[in-house]
């Protein structure tokens, strides 16, 4: 049976849907044929990145199907616990109801603790195991040294949801998308993997009448885009918030994204914790040099530990390129 399901995902062409687009049946692939005593498989459910939240209306809708995909996973790879590793609010509304789901199961629910960062993998394996909310260096990668330093499987909430239909044979190659911002059809729907966003917007009808610009991807990893680049698909974690042009001040809004950003921040790499600062007081200051904001943004993409630096550059790149 393992090795079917294994199959059935890379037939199906299954990518995970935590923001990173890699093939699933890989990773399960790896955790299965590592050789070690003890094994783990982690359901992500801390979804921090503001204004996603997909996975939220995924444990209200689905849980059986989220708890099915999981337990696929513990059947195929021998010698394993499961964690389902949720934010806290989603702890305190969806605790009973999969409690009772995983009963007789070698799963637990974990409240997830700290901020955005805690649901970066690395991060989330030092919180289960009591250690300080940041970021390990990889190599190696969980799959090789995860949870108390065992191989682990770790996927996204909507992950494990797919497996389950690909499971039960109804699969297809369809994501869930969050829309916010200035929309009149606040909501999480469900559309093909291959629609571009202007599809998205229509066909969930929220594309506006006015003048606007998206952050695609995520409420701050997201990429800013202006309404003539919309014919591209949506990636990261699937979220579109959108501005309005009239109502929104360009560096009001990317302090505040930075603020968040610092807050967020771990403190243990210097490109992140100095550069994000750095640009907020260019912002703040009204005074951007843009050799130093290219050589801080070089830095961050280069050379920071997780995906707070790094993928914040995107944002960034787009506020000054476009918006600023």
């Amino acid at each position: 049976m393992s090795i079917d399901i294994i199959s059935k995902i890379k037939e199906a062409g299954l990518l995970g849907k935590s923001g990173s687009n890699f093939p699933v049946w890989i990773k399960w692939d790896s955790v299965k044929k590592a050789d070690a005593l003890k094994k783990y498989v982690i359901a992500n459910a801390a979804e921090g990145e503001p204004e996603v939240f997909k996975d939220g209306f995924i444990l209200n809708n689905y849980p059986k199907e989220v708890v099915l995909g999981i337990k696929a996973a513990l059947n195929c790879i021998e010698k394993s616990s499961g964690y389902i590793y949720l934010r806290k609010d989603y702890y305190n509304k969806f605790k009973y109801t999969l409690n009772k789901l995983i009963k007789g199961a070698d799963i637990k629910l974990f409240k997830k603790t700290g901020g955005y960062l805690s649901g970066e993998e690395t991060v989330l394996l030092n919180i289960i195991e009591g250690r300080l909310s940041e970021p390990r260096i990889k190599p190696p990668y969980p799959t090789e040294s995860g949870l108390f330093g065992y191989p682990s499987l770790i996927n996204n909430v909507e992950t494990f949801y797919r497996v389950s239909k690909v499971l039960k044979g109804e699969y297809k190659d369809n994501r869930f998308y969050s829309i916010s911002g200035d929309v009149n059809n606040r909501g999480v729907f469900e559309f093909k993997t291959d629609l571009n966003i202007s599809q998205i917007l229509k066909e969930s009808n929220n594309f506006p009448d006015f003048d606007f610009f998206v952050q695609a991807g995520g409420g701050i990893s997201g990429e800013i885009l202006l309404p003539s680049e919309l014919g591209r698909p949506l990636k990261g974690t699937g979220g579109i918030i959108i501005y309005n042009r009239k109502r929104t001040n360009p560096a009001s809004l990317i302090v505040k994204k930075l603020k968040f950003l610092m807050n967020e921040n771990c403190d243990k790499c210097v490109p992140c914790r100095e550069g994000i600062y750095r640009i907020f007081e260019m912002v703040k200051n009204n005074d951007i040099d843009k050799d130093k904001l290219n050589e801080i943004v070089f830095a961050l993409e280069e050379t920071s530990l997780c995906g707070l630096g790094k993928c914040s550059v995107v944002s960034i790149k787009g506020f000054f390129n476009k918006l600023l």
